[in-house]
């Protein structure tokens, strides 16, 4: 199939596609969370200012919150949309209800640097914080329909390719793994040249994954765009939905944008959400097959069982 034709069928399906559910109240932080790197600086001061003051902002008129943050109506209204609320109107109410669920006790989180003289039970302490609001707002912000679509393509795909490159490549390893074991056809390409080439042999019911935190990784872009043109479905997983990959993903699966610090680069960050992102994907393709998955995963298990067997009993 042309990538002409495809992106035809795309647009159709788009606009028969219902308009998209805005975000749970406590998912609002999350979306600040992770679009505020791609935000306009005004737009940003607007994020920063709802998620931080739920209660004080949803008692503001558009008027009221654009002198507040020193930005404009226009500004207040574009952000509004762009974290997923239609207009300004759906984003009040939706500070009015997280205003509500803190005041009945939900503590805001708090984050904190990892320092290079801090002790191992500060480290896990504080890395334990940060890994659990990278799941919170990886599952909060994650797009269920966008999901579900990318079960069903897994789920009848005659083959599986998955992209990516560094800890992400580590991630479609994990998720190969998992397919291979309930007898899925999946391939984890970490060679970007290995990668361009088998996605060349990519077709109408094929899946492509690609895993990227940036949404801007050329070797991982690259294969998923030729597979794209050939008439694969493609899915990726980033933490940049606005990034370059989206323009050659069929589905997105957004996962969250952890702050970085000098001792806890992006890799371990995003690695965490997208293994959970993973995680939700293997599960739904193996509820979708579970009668050929089953047993599949059951051979699979008694065919390594000796191998985990206590040395006295061999």
């Amino acid at each position: 199939m042309s990538s002409s034709l495809k992106e035809t069928f795309k647009d159709v399906a788009v606009e028969a596609r219902p308009a998209p559910t805005p975000p749970a109240p406590a998912a609002l932080a999350a979306k600040v969370r992770t679009l505020g790197p791609t935000m306009t600086r005004s737009m940003q001061r607007v994020a920063e200012a709802v998620a931080g003051d739920p209660a004080g902002c949803a008692a503001l008129t558009v008027t009221g919150l654009a002198e507040r943050t020193g930005t404009s109506e226009a500004t207040v209204v574009r952000t509004s949309r762009l974290l997923g609320y239609p207009g300004y109107r759906d984003l009040r109410l939706a500070l009015a209800a997280l205003a509500a669920q803190q005041a009945a006790g939900g503590a805001p989180a708090v984050t904190a640097d990892i320092a290079v003289d801090d002790s191992l039970t500060d480290v896990i302490a504080k890395l334990a914080q940060e890994e659990q609001q990278c799941l919170a707002d990886t599952a909060a912000g994650l797009d269920v329909t966008q999901l579900e679509a990318a079960v069903t393509a897994l789920s009848t795909a005659r083959r599986i390719d998955v992209y990516g490159i560094g800890a992400s490549s580590l991630v479609g390893q994990d998720l190969v793994q998992k397919l291979l074991r309930i007898g899925l056809i999946a391939h984890a390409h970490a060679d970007p040249h290995l990668a361009v080439t088998n996605a060349v042999q990519m077709r109408a019911g094929d899946v492509a994954l690609a895993i990227t935190h940036s949404g801007r990784t050329t070797d991982v872009i690259e294969p998923l765009r030729v597979a794209f043109d050939h008439g694969a479905t493609t899915i990726a997983i980033t933490g940049r939905p606005d990034g370059d990959i989206a323009s050659y993903a069929d589905h997105i699966l957004t996962t969250s944008t952890a702050r970085e610090s000098e001792l806890r680069p992006a890799a371990m960050s995003s690695r965490t959400s997208q293994l959970l992102v993973v995680d939700c994907l293997f599960i739904g393709v193996a509820q979708r097959t579970y009668e050929t998955a089953a047993p599949a995963l059951s051979a699979s298990y008694e065919a390594l069982a000796h191998r985990h067997s206590p040395r006295s009993q061999r």
